[in-house]
């Protein structure tokens, strides 16, 4: 009891502390500044996507890939292809299976001779994350860490209690994802590197996008990995850890993940034969699936975000350019994003938008197949305006009734865990973004993100034929207003179709009574901001 009593006021005391800030963990560690490889025609794909680019008017070369497996092979892929460099920035990297794949494929670039660089968020690391810093002991390799927090372990209450002490530091996220090979093609969209990000796991598949580009823009993106790389904020993991792991670590670390290559070929799914047959990669080097060609606009948040949005100092803050596009739609606006926290900058967007009668359309994510019940609970908030000012809201089903524009095989959409996480707008179907920023505050405001709008009818068309799939009453439920019969305030039913029957329900379709119940009492908190 007295220990317990103790460690309550400790945790008072810590409150009270809550809005220090500090400097992170490593700061004053020696740091060499680097950037992307400038002599992009010394390496096949430079000179490749050089003399297409110059074809197509010096315009840049895109393609979709909406499966999660496809976004896992082609990244495996890219990586086996790099020659001189190869730059990774992700907000999750895990120590899953395929997290371990992409760690031996990144391992086998540096004996190549490759310069690997990897840039890794430190607010969702699980226990098992940390095997991709084993990495560091290769001369080849450097891994730096973004915002770290002091504590090193993974005990989720001790990670709590550095939180509170240096919230306005660690409250700070960079929520980019990135890969970039030899400055000439590069991944970007909304995926982390895990199984349930490449729709594999049973118990969770995290639907998303991927977007292949090549050409100028992949220069530009290494553009912004060199900011973060070099920004003091992304501190060498050997700082964090006191040393660099020695070179016995590395090759005892190698064997394992050659083991698991080995065990991996004998599981259901052979991951490392799908990657030898060399595509979506080959596919897209050679033609066979097309690259469309058109200009873009690279949007991103400057690493010094929160002294931008303060005032302090000019930069760049992608929200604002991604509101001023939707902004400017004439007839339409298509949005997909897991969560869906507007705001007051959003709900005005979509106030001026039903004003001269643009049609908006949102995909989100449903109760019951949402990932973050805190971020749920907040936009039930704004469920009832959004309907009210005729914004037409549809809530992804957790399991779906077909696959069509799900990205993943109807074989592990049956466990019914399927769940949103992409971020995609499209503007009267002529435009569009794609990228790692959500349509909610911390996504605006609290995180740094990264994403590109793509000047292209083609690319437009593509994403709102998958919207159009994933909207159908099989595979979402549509929340309405119930007809008001005058008496009483207005209500939301939902409606959806199962086994081939149109269905109606009053409550908030749930996978139990308690997740109902729980999300009604976290959306009496003011945490909005934090969403």
């Amino acid at each position: 009891m007295i220990d317990r009593f103790r460690l309550m006021s400790v945790m008072l005391v810590l409150a009270v502390l809550g809005g220090c800030s500090s400097l992170p963990p490593g700061s004053e560690f020696p740091r060499t500044v680097s950037s992307a490889l400038r002599a992009t025609d010394t390496t096949q794909l430079g000179r490749k996507f050089e003399h297409a680019a110059r074809e197509h008017g010096g315009n840049s070369g895109f393609r979709i890939i909406p499966v999660g497996a496809d976004g896992f092979l082609l990244r495996m892929q890219m990586i086996d292809a790099a020659e001189r460099t190869l730059d990774l920035q992700y907000y999750i990297f895990r120590g899953d299976e395929t997290g371990r794949l992409l760690t031996g494929a990144v391992l086998r670039a540096a004996d190549r001779g490759v310069r690997v660089r990897v840039l890794v968020d430190d607010g969702e690391t699980e226990v098992g994350d940390d095997q991709i810093t084993t990495l560091v002991a290769h001369s080849s390799v450097e891994v730096r860490i973004f915002n770290p927090f002091s504590y090193r372990g993974h005990a989720t209450l001790l990670r709590a209690v550095e939180f509170t002490v240096s919230a306005s530091r660690l409250d700070y996220r960079m929520h980019n994802k990135l890969l970039v090979v030899d400055n000439a093609i590069a991944l970007i969209g909304g995926r982390n590197i895990g199984d349930q990000y490449f729709q594999i796991n049973p118990d969770s598949q995290m639907a998303d996008d991927d977007l292949f580009a090549a050409g100028p823009i992949a220069r530009q993106l290494s553009m912004t990995f060199d900011e973060f790389w070099n920004y003091g904020l992304s501190i060498p993991a050997e700082a964090l850890s006191g040393e660099k792991p020695s070179h016995a670590a590395l090759n005892e670390h190698r064997e394992v993940l050659k083991q698991e290559s080995h065990e991996l070929k004998a599981s259901d799914i052979d991951y490392v034969r799908r990657v030898a047959v060399g595509e979506p990669y080959d596919g897209i080097l050679a033609g066979r699936l097309n690259l469309i060609w058109a200009p873009a606009r690279l949007v991103y948040d400057s690493p010094d975000k929160k002294k931008v949005e303060d005032g302090e100092m000019v930069g760049m803050l992608m929200h604002r350019a991604v509101a001023d596009a939707a902004s400017a739609v004439h007839f339409e606006l298509l949005m997909v994003t897991p969560y869906l926290i507007p705001g007051i900058e959003g709900m005005r967007l979509f106030k001026d938008l039903r004003q001269r009668r643009v049609l908006v359309r949102i995909l989100t994510n449903s109760l019951e197949s949402t990932q973050v019940l805190l971020a749920q609970s907040a936009y039930m908030h704004y469920r009832m305006p959004l309907l009210l000012s005729g914004v037409e809201l549809y809530e992804v089903r957790s399991l779906l009734g077909n696959t069509n524009g799900s990205g993943q095989t109807a074989a592990i959409s049956q466990y019914g865990n399927y769940s949103l996480h992409a971020k995609m707008f499209i503007f009267d179907r002529q435009s569009l973004f794609i990228g790692s920023m959500n349509f909610d505050q911390r996504s605006m405001h609290l995180n740094t993100e990264v994403g590109l709008i793509i000047n292209s009818s083609a690319l437009a068309q593509q994403a709102a034929a998958r919207f159009e799939a994933m909207v159908q009453p099989a595979n979402s439920y549509m929340p309405v207003l119930r007809p008001n019969d005058g008496e009483r305030s207005p209500s939301v039913m939902w409606r959806t179709r199962e086994g081939g029957k149109d269905m109606e329900y009053c409550a908030e379709p749930a996978r139990s009574a308690w997740q109902r119940i729980e999300a009604n009492i976290l959306s009496k908190m003011p945490l909005d901001q934090e969403l």
